[in-house]
């Protein structure tokens, strides 16, 4: 093992640059991963503009990446549990790289035959929905409207509440082409906003009574709309923001139909809040992984040298799920 590794860093330009850097060290109650693959999020491309130097941004230079999927390759004092050469996969900053360290807490299983390529694009999904759901008090025949459910969490989102038990699923697509697409992840119902009203579908969708749960991924109006979507006593959750953070809302519609409205965000600033979403995945979720009753799904697979074609990939606002970068040999 080398004392330096290979990894995309951010804060030198428009895009991530490939740099020799030294390897972590594991300190105490952390675990070394090998990894030998990650996933793009979200939040990657905005935090690669905010760093940019050559066009206002800070430039503070840092290891770019969320998601990853490898096996154990040192432990730190104090680590139990785990093992050198365990399978493994989480969601960890700085994963763009051919070394992570990790707290042990927030390290989750990866099954064996499950190959890092595909295993490193579902860890920050599997938290995300199971955290949302378990915030919904979600239980086994419920139903559960899915907004951007075409989107790469989207879609474990269906995945996973069917893998529950979910009697009914329902997502939204702005396009008709996104149907068969959601039909393969369990999605009973699609609701093609481009040409339906949302509340109105989902209550034509649910003999007019709403849905018990919403995962909402959009945001904006589309919050709003799920109100007066969803069944009295109902849960709503609010987990992405991509059609901005605003919202005007019909009171009547939250008050009238007693309903609970959460919002989440599962960041690494309360680490015991996130040991214990990780820890809640093992019973059920990872399981159904391994069962292959959840799947992510990958626009396209580069190698690490390939961090331009990846970022531009994300820009072109064409990918379809996941773009895993492979760390080779």
């Amino acid at each position: 093992m080398t004392d330096t590794m290979r990894a995309l860093v951010s804060g030198i330009g428009p895009d991530w640059v490939l740099r020799e850097v030294p390897r972590p060290q594991p300190a105490a109650g952390q675990i070394l991963v090998r990894n030998r693959a990650a996933a793009t999020n979200n939040a990657d491309l905005p935090m690669l503009a905010a760093a940019d130097p050559t066009h206002g941004g800070h430039g503070n230079q840092f290891i770019a990446g969320f998601e990853y999927a490898g096996e154990v390759a040192a432990l730190g004092d104090g680590v139990d549990g785990w093992q050198v050469g365990d399978p493994v996969m989480g969601s960890i900053p700085s994963s763009f790289a051919e070394y992570i360290v990790a707290d042990q807490r927030f390290v989750l299983p990866r099954p064996g035959d499950l190959d890092p390529a595909v295993a490193c694009a579902l860890p920050t999904g599997l938290l995300t929905e199971h955290g949302a759901l378990t915030a919904a008090r979600f239980t086994a025949g419920q139903s559960v409207l899915i907004t951007g459910a075409s989107t790469g969490i989207g879609l474990i989102g269906a995945q996973l509440a069917k893998a529950l038990g979910a009697a009914q699923v329902i997502g939204t697509s702005r396009t008709a082409a996104k149907r068969e697409l959601l039909a393969e992840a369990g999605v009973d119902t699609v609701i093609v906003t481009d040409e339906q009203e949302l509340t109105e579908a989902t209550l034509d969708a649910t003999d007019g009574e709403g849905v018990d749960v919403v995962l909402d991924h959009i945001a904006g109006q589309t919050f709003a709309r799920c109100l007066p979507a969803t069944k009295i006593d109902g849960h709503v959750v609010n987990i992405g923001r991509l059609a901005g953070p605003a919202s005007t809302i019909d009171l009547d519609a939250l008050s009238y139909r007693h309903l609970t409205v959460h919002g989440v965000s599962f960041g690494f600033t309360r680490d015991q809040e996130m040991a214990d979403v990780i820890a809640a995945l093992l019973p059920e979720v990872i399981p159904a992984v391994a069962r292959g009753q959840i799947r992510p799904v990958i626009d396209s697979t580069l190698g690490l040298t390939q961090g331009k074609a990846a970022a531009d990939r994300l820009r072109s606002g064409e990918a379809v799920g996941k773009i895993v970068l492979v760390m080779g040999n």
